[in-house]
């Protein structure tokens, strides 16, 4: 009984992410705000919520390492080993993002993909069958919300559907590591 209500609750924010709406959830990181990340206009709803200016790049969610090839143009080989042994959330920025929405895409062609582990950010990304935007839930310039009691209403009322999990946790997860990857198979980190 416990699995069908979990399993309800997913299908109507896929339901609400096909529509093109915006969806408020929990991930292997912090909170975040999503939509599906081919959909420009639920993207450029995201930058209207967050009030964040259009030239800052957000993250894409997906749920398996095989899928980074439909997004990205060239994986360099070393991309596969770090994904798949990272040992905590890492976010990789690839020199060329393709078959996404124009407006996920920075204006360098680069993206940022996380190969998310966590239940509820990967179911998402599975049933709908693309990834997710990510991007944390709180207004441009203001402190990341650590925790969903952290969220400020404004951020809570603008979201289409808020996933109804995980909302009483207390402990405050860091946002992911980020590297950036070039296709001859460089990195450096971001944070």
């Amino acid at each position: 009984m416990i699995q069908r209500h979990i399993d309800d609750q997913l299908k109507e924010a896929v339901r609400i992410l096909r529509a093109g709406g915006v969806i408020l959830y929990p991930t292997d990181t912090i909170w975040g705000i999503g939509c599906d990340a081919t959909n420009n206009q639920a993207v450029e709803r995201i930058f209207d919520i967050k009030n964040r200016p259009t030239s800052k790049s957000m993250i894409v969610l997906i749920d398996n390492v095989a899928k980074t090839s439909i997004y990205v143009d060239d994986m360099p080989d070393v991309a596969w080993d770090l994904v798949e042994y990272a040992t905590e959330p890492l976010t990789v920025i690839y020199q060329r993002g393709k078959n996404l929405a124009s407006n996920v895409i920075n204006e360098d062609g680069s993206i940022a993909i996380r190969v998310t582990k966590e239940d509820i950010s990967s179911s998402l990304c599975r049933m709908l069958g693309r990834p997710l935007v990510s991007t944390s839930a709180n207004l441009s310039g203001e402190p990341t919300a650590n925790t969903f009691a952290s969220i400020s209403d404004k951020i809570k009322q603008s979201v289409d559907y808020i996933v109804p999990f995980r909302q009483n946790e207390k402990n405050t997860p860091l946002p992911s590591r980020i590297i950036k990857l070039n296709n001859d198979g460089v990195f450096k980190t971001i944070r």
